[in-house]
């Protein structure tokens, strides 16, 4: 960073310091061109230089809220035909976190406070959109957490007389369709920074400048599969054939092994057979398309090479596993159960930390 000019030295004395008597005569003719004013060395520039010379750039704040179903809500405005998130421009003076709290409050009547910032995303200023008069000289926007919103809290919100025409909550897979190409990267790192757990993530229009294993995998860009059947504890009866059955497969740190496949994104739950276990019981299974889908649980102690290329194989928490699945009501009941088994298998609970990628030639515990 350039040193500011210290105006009391330059005005008051005007000249670098004397050179001592003995120094070479030579040495005082040649003063490196590096000298500013003083002649003192490096460079040097007025306030009014140095802030003349700092880039101008807007500043936004905008909030990302979900429903209990993982639906990303985003409002429709007057002026403008994609979808965005609440939000908008940072008065002068005014911190991002509070302009989160203020246009939430504009434009859906909400009161509330948005301390957690899940993304911080720099727009360039030839960013596609911007009308030639609007003389856009790029934009820091912020993304606010602004959690997970019940019904009851939703039926609150009350619409300003203008600007935004109404609000409706949209499949993550839908944003693309929906908002304008950098608004939709930038929700999806959002809610993916989310999940991890791991702090606010930095973007570059919309791009992680350092992708997660969500972020390179792709996670949550193709609509997620419906299971809204409900939930039974322990086996499924004998009249009703097992479908899909699945394995909530414990790594001894109380995480489980999770499938995203690599073309779409998409989260599953393995198979039971997927590794070697012990300790395994039935947990439940879900009902739904006439069908039982049996849930197991059991201990991970190997993972074999994974002979499927087309799937990676990562470690989570039980929470991030229903956060990338579209599970419905049940979804927490069958949650519930999953952390009754880790405590009958003597596992720890999990910190939120983001999912890790296993490699391809297994793992043993």
């Amino acid at each position: 960073m350039p040193q500011l000019t210290d105006e009391a030295v330059t005005e008051n004395t005007g000249a670098a310091p004397a050179a001592p008597e003995d120094q070479d005569q030579d040495q005082d003719q040649a003063a490196p061109e590096s000298q500013g004013p003083a002649g003192r060395p490096g460079t040097w520039m007025t306030p009014e230089e140095y802030g003349a010379s700092r880039a101008t750039l807007w500043t936004g704040a905008v909030v990302l809220v979900t429903d209990t179903d993982g639906r990303v809500l985003v409002q429709s405005v007057d002026y403008r035909s994609d979808r965005l998130l609440p939000g908008g421009a940072v008065d002068a003076g005014e911190a991002p976190a509070a302009a989160a709290a203020r246009e939430m409050h504009e434009e859906l009547g909400v009161e509330g406070r948005y301390p957690r910032c899940l993304a911080v995303d720099w727009i360039p200023a030839d960013a596609p959109g911007m009308p030639p008069g609007m003389r856009f000289p790029g934009e820091i926007l912020h993304v606010f957490d602004g959690g997970t919103w019940t019904r009851e809290r939703i039926d609150s919100v009350r619409l300003p007389a203008q600007e935004i025409t109404g609000i409706h909550f949209a499949e993550p897979a839908e944003l693309t369709a929906l908002m304008d190409a950098g608004d939709a990267r930038r929700v999806l790192c959002a809610l993916r920074a989310r999940i991890n757990g791991g702090g606010a993530a930095l973007l570059e229009d919309g791009r992680p400048t350092a992708p997660t294993a969500l972020d390179r995998l792709g996670a949550l860009r193709t609509r997620r599969v419906p299971q809204h059947g409900t939930w039974h504890p322990g086996p499924a009866p004998a009249h009703l054939t097992p479908q899909d059955p699945a394995g909530w497969l414990f790594a001894p740190d109380g995480r489980v092994l999770l499938l995203i496949a690599r073309a779409t994104g998409a989260a599953q739950l393995p198979p039971p057979t997927a590794g070697r276990t012990a300790g395994a019981l039935p947990l439940g299974y879900r009902y739904f398309d006439q069908g039982a889908h049996p849930r197991t649980a059991a201990r991970l102690t190997a993972l074999p090479p994974g002979p499927d290329l087309a799937y990676a194989r990562l470690l989570a928490t039980p929470e991030q596993v229903r956060e990338l699945s579209d599970w419905g009501p049940a979804g927490h009941e069958e949650l519930a159960a999953v952390h009754g088994a880790r405590t009958h298998l003597s596992l720890p609970s999990p910190p939120r930390t983001p999912p890790t990628e296993l490699p391809p030639e297994g793992c043993h515990w």
